[in-house]
């Protein structure tokens, strides 16, 4: 269900983006965008808006979003948005909260697109929309300091992009009260990676005929666990071989997709899964903002599903 953010949870920095939130034509700064493949995307102007990162209210990030010169943003009620757009959000981010939300349009009127803020497990996502309520972006952000050039510094809040993957945590060294749990709950489970967000809350990626996401309190307190695996279309077969993928392994459409969805992304995990012989796609994890991603691909490149997990 969507709910309002009580005020102060997203805070608008008006002395240094009002003009930007109204207009697209008038940029604030140029940002070169890279994404950690290392391939780096074409080099455009952008206007930022300033949220808070978190539930406090007390930290700030500025999302990119970059508009074609001509168009211009205005705010818009959520109740306003087109109903495609209010289903993708009640669908993909069970229990967000509606922050604020935009309609891009030119000085005639005709509408470019909608970008939509919410507040989704206490983290701000900003999502792009083209005109007919499509999703076709999760809109980057970045510190103040960072909103030229890379878009991240050596521990800022998206130190990650650099691809060291500190977020990481072995498996041997979780902790007992996790690993009991799992072994309790879910003993039939094969747990594949572990990371450390940035609340201090675990995220324990498991297989047991299918993929998921189990979460964790920093004292192992289970939280919830949220399955991966899109239904009816992979793990449909009696014997599914699930092996470990590099990025680099990965076809250059799912990378493309990767790059252009989620930009300057971090990637943290990719498995390729295979039945009765033959290879069925692939599920890739991703931080995109601090907010993790599960993308499923089909062996022709097709996106399955792209799944928020927390």
């Amino acid at each position: 269900m969507r709910k309002l953010i009580p005020p102060g949870i997203f805070i608008l920095f008006i002395s240094t983006v009002l003009f930007s939130i109204v207009s697209c034509n008038k940029e604030l700064s140029s940002v070169n965008n890279t994404g950690s493949s290392g391939s780096p995307a074409t080099t455009s102007t952008s206007s930022t808006i300033a949220v808070a990162a978190d539930s406090t209210g007390l930290d700030s990030v500025y999302i990119i979003q970059r508009c074609v010169n001509g168009f211009f943003r205005d705010s818009i009620a959520a109740s306003a948005l087109p109903d495609s757009v209010q289903a993708y959000l009640t669908t993909n981010y069970a229990g967000f909260h509606f922050a604020m939300g935009f309609v891009i349009k030119d000085s005639a009127g005709t509408v470019g697109g909608y970008v939509v803020i919410i507040s989704f497990n206490g983290k701000p996502v900003g999502l792009l929309f083209d005109a007919s309520g499509n999703f076709k972006q999760v809109l980057e952000q970045r510190e103040r300091g960072d909103i030229n050039g890379a878009g991240w510094h050596h521990g800022g809040r998206f130190g990650n992009r650099d691809g060291s993957q500190r977020d990481s945590v072995a498996l041997s060294a979780l902790p007992v009260a996790i690993t009991s749990y799992m072994s309790s709950n879910f003993p039939s489970d094969t747990l594949i990676r572990a990371y450390q967000n940035r609340d201090s809350s675990m995220l324990v990626i498991s297989k047991n005929n299918g993929i998921f996401a189990d979460l964790f309190t920093s004292s192992g307190i289970f939280i919830k666990r949220v399955p991966l695996t899109p239904q009816g279309i992979l793990f449909k077969h009696p014997a599914e071989i699930i092996q470990h993928v590099v990025q680099d392994s990965l076809p250059v459409s799912d990378l493309g997709y990767l790059t252009n969805t989620f930009p300057n992304y971090t990637f943290e995990t990719g498995l390729s899964v295979s039945g009765n012989g033959q290879l069925l796609g692939y599920v890739v994890v991703v931080d995109a903002d601090n907010t993790k991603y599960a993308i499923w691909f089909d062996i022709s490149g097709n996106v399955i599903a792209a799944l928020p997990i927390w």
